[in-house]
């Protein structure tokens, strides 16, 4: 579709678009009002709000009640790096997922045994209804939330071990790979899938973002001699992420 084709609030979102990205609308102005809209660029009302509802869905603008409409400050994208399991060393699940290693980072987390479901039990090769370990975390940079993930491990591998809760015991927090590697299981692959979708609001507001914005799912599977040991999501806000991937060329 041609510019001069697009429905009228298309056009006037573009226009503002383009003056937050040049700065005349910098960080923390407040956005011209819908009258104000109007008048400038010759719309009705509703192509007013329209408008704007668009620059708020983009993650450009934000609503303060009473207040008005403000450009959001932007981040500067941090880098999910993904380049597999580095070293025999002691190596944090949240280490693992950065690419800076100047980041100091820490973690809640919470283990709890439930039965699988349909998609965990088919992620794990295991039965549904099957005995796992759910654990759930809460990463902070900076004493920031960043990063929420939910891994699962099959009970029938490390139920009635030292490591069966992941947190807890002699090698709490080192990684599925020296953990596994503590019940003579050899972790030799890892697969993982990368999709974006709307942000359920409870994951949202855990990461301090806006309800309704797009959040990044890294879904990743460890693999011993080809039997899935453990499998989990990595959820981060679309908008501060980018996923980066390093691999080696055979």
């Amino acid at each position: 579709m041609a510019f001069g084709d697009q429905p009228a609030y298309l056009r006037v979102a573009d226009d503002l678009r383009k003056k937050i990205a040049a700065g005349e609308l910098p960080p923390h102005a407040r956005l011209p009002s819908q009258a104000r809209i109007r008048e400038e660029y010759g719309v009705s009302d509703t192509v007013a709000l329209e408008a704007r509802k668009v620059l708020m869905a983009e993650g450009l603008v934000e609503g303060r009640s009473g207040s008005g409409t403000y450009v959001r400050p932007q981040l500067v994208p941090r880098l999910l790096s993904r380049a597999g399991y580095h070293g025999s060393g002691p190596s944090s699940p949240f280490r693992q997922e950065q690419a800076d290693d100047r980041v100091i980072g820490t973690w809640d987390a919470v283990s709890e045994q439930e039965e699988a479901g349909p998609e965990t039990a088919e992620r794990l090769g295991i039965e549904p209804g099957d005995r796992v370990m759910r654990t759930r975390y809460l990463f902070r940079s900076g004493g920031e939330p960043v990063m929420l993930s939910t891994s699962w491990e099959p009970l029938a591998i490390t139920g009635r071990t030292p490591v069966m809760l992941p947190e807890e015991g002699p090698l709490a927090g080192r990684g599925v790979v020296s953990r596994m590697a503590a019940l003579d299981l050899v972790v030799d692959n890892v697969t993982e899938e990368v999709a974006a979708r709307p942000g359920l609001a409870e994951e949202v507001l855990a990461l301090g973002g806006v309800p309704g914005h797009a959040v990044l799912v890294v879904s990743r599977t460890y693999r011993a001699g080809g039997r899935p040991v453990e499998t989990a999501d990595v959820v981060v806000l679309a908008e501060r992420y980018r996923v980066a991937y390093h691999l080696p060329v055979k």
